[in-house]
């Protein structure tokens, strides 16, 4: 953490932490096991120094063998308080949620004003549960995801085209991936890894999971379901089929336990009138798609569909939105993302090589009633444009969109 050389700022995270510098309340950084928390800790380490060199930076990485010996509240708080100075003090602790009890010392420090605090972690308890009890209203949470497209190319040093947008597909967004080139073999092997902490790290110890066989099962389920509506009533409906028996609660709680780890994300389904949440089935999609290729016989062409949703459902998330499988009447609609009040209605789909699939796709869009924006994303290389006022766009556009 220590070298800063060939560090790539992701400004869109750093550039939104900046403002609460120096504000009396702690930066809490939450996502998924190696999306790039650490270093988004270092570059806010290095942004501070700019701004005041005299700062006096406390790092405690969990991940490290140093600080092992760090296991609970009170070992935290007294190994800060050897290394506090009179003022200018600032606190950053990686993977937090490895302390037991850490929200008490964090309360404490703030009460203090001893030190600015930032910490990051891997489970969505940091909000839900921990923090949320001990210091509701004193902390601002912001969620970092894989790399997005545009970060992906910025990363590889890659042009905007339809290779790298296919390799971006197939790889997905992990920032560690710079290290292997365009090496798939080698990258799906790292990604096998990095699933397999995700699995035992922050999923089977933190929840305490006994059937570990059957999660790693209930995980291709779900790489093979992408983009398709489920429940847990039907998930153990088919395990069983499988000889493998276990009641919708108990998948209920292992699909939580995934959600938790940000390993996938769970969308709910919604009526498009008025947005009500249908309480049974969803759709799930995965933080990084390349992780979910390297579980599998990986087929792009077989698969490019699943690929496509997952991506747009991520790009959505990523610019802060609220997404949901829409329903009107029999019909679906991919994604209805809502933000400030506005709404963006989405259809995916390959390509609009037939009429068929070109009536489906914008006559479900037609049907809704409302004026908000509406949009058809493929592959087709040559645009129809506006169809009756709904908008069809390239893939690599979409995702390129800093601004939806």
């Amino acid at each position: 953490m220590n070298d800063s050389k060939n560090i790539i700022f992701r400004k869109e995270y750093t550039e939104r932490i900046k403002p609460f510098i120096d504000k009396p309340v702690i930066k809490v950084l939450t996502g998924q096991r190696r999306v790039g928390k650490s270093y988004i800790l270092l570059q806010l380490m290095q942004e501070i120094k700019l701004q005041n060199p005299t700062a006096h930076i406390i790092f405690i990485d969990k991940e490290l063998d140093e600080f092992s010996h760090i296991q609970d509240h009170k070992e935290l708080y007294a190994h800060i308080g050897t290394l506090l100075k009179e003022a200018n003090n600032y606190l950053f602790i990686d993977e937090v949620q490895e302390i037991s009890s850490f929200e008490l010392c964090l309360r404490s420090l703030l009460n203090e004003g001893k030190c600015d605090i930032f910490c990051a972690g891997s489970n969505a308890n940091l909000l839900s549960g921990e923090l949320a009890t001990h210091l509701a209203g004193r902390y601002v949470a912001f969620e970092i995801h894989s790399l997005s497209y545009v970060e992906f190319l910025e990363f590889h040093r890659l042009e905007n085209t339809n290779h790298s947008l296919n390799r971006y597909l197939t790889m997905g967004g992990m920032p560690f991936l710079t290290h292997f080139s365009a090496d798939k073999d080698s990258a799906f092997e790292y990604l096998k890894n990095v699933y397999s902490a995700i699995l035992l790290r922050d999923v089977v110890a933190r929840e305490s999971i006994r059937n570990v066989s059957f999660l790693e099962n209930l995980v291709s389920y779900l790489s093979d379901n992408v983009g398709n509506i489920l429940s847990a009533y039907n998930i153990s409906k088919y395990l069983k089929s499988q000889q493998i028996n276990l009641t919708p609660q108990t998948v209920l709680n292992y699909l939580h336990s995934l959600c938790n780890a940000f390993f996938v994300y769970r969308i709910p389904r919604a009526d498009v009138v008025g947005l009500k949440i249908f309480e049974v089935g969803e759709k799930y999609y995965f933080e990084d798609i390349g992780i979910r290729n390297s579980l599998r016989t990986f087929n792009f062409r077989k698969d490019i569909n699943k690929l496509m949703e997952n991506v747009v459902c991520l790009h959505l998330m990523r610019q802060k939105y609220r997404v949901f499988v829409g329903k009107i009447d029999d019909k679906e609609i991919d994604f209805v993302a809502e933000k400030d009040g506005e709404r963006l209605y989405i259809q995916v789909a390959y390509m609009l090589s037939e009429d068929a699939t070109i009536e489906r796709e914008f006559g479900n869009l037609m049907n809704i009633p409302d004026q908000y924006p509406k949009m058809v994303i493929t592959m087709d290389e040559i645009s129809i444009g506006n169809y009756k006022g709904i908008k069809q766009m390239h893939l690599r556009e979409f995702l390129s969109m800093a601004s939806i």
